[in-house]
């Protein structure tokens, strides 16, 4: 079976003011006290109001669920010995009118002098996938044939509608803000591995950007493991969401390597199309239109169950389908994390928003 990874990022909130507060240092050392977690599972992040953690490689949901589950119980408990709570949202319901603190390490400080307004907005959160590839030569190949995949992920991982107290009109705001770096959104199509290695040499022999870390695309190689990660997702709610998006991004990477062996033609989709359909995506979650790669609209719930159909078999062949399905219907019932947080912040306001994406972070 193929073996997956799932990375989460949490916000530090003050619980009365639901402020992001800068604690991440001491949060991250209380998290590993009790031995309930290591050094390598929660990490740092760029600033000092969030924290990463890191499933280790897992064979089955259940793996993935449980180790989420104990991170997120860990990392929560350490949170409250030191007076926040985290919080499960791609943004930050409110923000302070001054920046948070970088974490003192040397690639953000030169993230800092790269681009300070930038930095000081990125209080974004994400879920990453990482799913084992055979190698580099066949990782590239799955990032052709997935890119046209990726906006569908994004309206269904939407969940930060919500900027400085307001709602911004998207339901992946966090897209957005991740989209102004000079190396972002959709991943560019590439020959081979050797196109891909030269590609991103170029990118840092030109001085923008430092490191393979910065590689924001939506999709990438990873540059510490033999993977490919899907970074397009917000943070999720559940961490059964969470573990549903594992399953079927695993699903989509074994369906486009069974494709690949097989020779099916990769689809034709323009750079120009692709990335509107994901700011589409970034827009409108799954409450409109989703966009298909010839450029026509379909009802979101219909582009949901032919994404299914898709990648059915490999649904199968992992035994995921009955956990994967059942989770699709209570999203399309239930609503994406977006319309969860606008549907708080209109009946309880911003208070209400604050305690949905603190609560929620140890639901199963």
């Amino acid at each position: 079976m193929t073996t997956i990874g799932v990375e989460e990022e949490y916000l530090l909130l003050d619980p009365v003011t639901g402020l992001p507060v800068p604690q991440a240092d001491k949060v991250r050392a209380a998290a590993g006290v009790g031995h309930l977690v290591t050094d390598q599972e929660v990490q740092y992040e760029l600033l000092q109001a969030q924290v990463e953690v890191a499933t280790p490689v897992c064979d089955t949901l259940e793996e993935v669920g449980g180790h989420l589950l104990r991170l997120r119980h860990a990392v929560g408990v350490a949170a409250e010995e030191h007076g926040c709570r985290i919080g499960v949202c791609g943004t930050p319901p409110l923000r302070h009118g001054r920046p948070i603190a970088v974490t003192d390490q040397a690639r953000y400080r030169a993230m800092v002098t790269q681009a300070p307004q930038l930095v000081a907005e990125q209080l974004v959160n994400g879920t990453h996938v990482h799913v084992a590839v055979p190698d580099r030569e066949a990782g590239v190949q799955v990032l052709n044939r997935i890119r046209y995949r990726l906006p569908t992920l994004t309206a269904m991982a939407a969940n930060s509608p919500l900027w400085d107290g307001h709602d911004t009109g998207f339901a992946s705001w966090r897209t957005v803000i991740f989209s102004r770096w000079p190396v972002s959104g959709m991943p560019p199509h590439f020959q081979d591995a050797a196109d891909y290695d030269l590609r991103v040499e170029r990118l840092q022999e030109s001085g923008l950007i430092s490191d393979t870390g910065q590689l924001y695309w939506q999709a990438r190689l990873s540059a510490t493991y033999p993977t490919i990660e899907l970074r397009c997702l917000d943070v999720q709610l559940r961490a059964d969401e969470a573990v549903m998006f594992a399953a079927i991004i695993r699903a989509l990477v074994e369906t486009a390597l069974a494709e690949a062996t097989a020779g099916t033609p990769l689809p034709d989709c323009a750079p120009e199309l692709l990335q509107a359909a994901m700011w589409h995506a970034a827009r409108y979650g799954l409450g409109d239109t989703l966009i298909d790669p010839d450029g026509t609209p379909h009802r979101a719930g219909d582009v949901l169950y032919e994404f299914l159909r898709h990648v059915a078999p490999a649904l199968d062949a992992s035994g995921d389908t009955r956990q994967v399905t059942s989770l699709i219907h209570r999203l399309l019932q239930d609503g994406t994390g977006a319309d969860r947080q606008r549907a708080a912040l209109a009946h309880g306001g911003l208070r209400a928003v604050i305690e949905l994406v603190s609560a929620q972070s140890t639901m199963p």
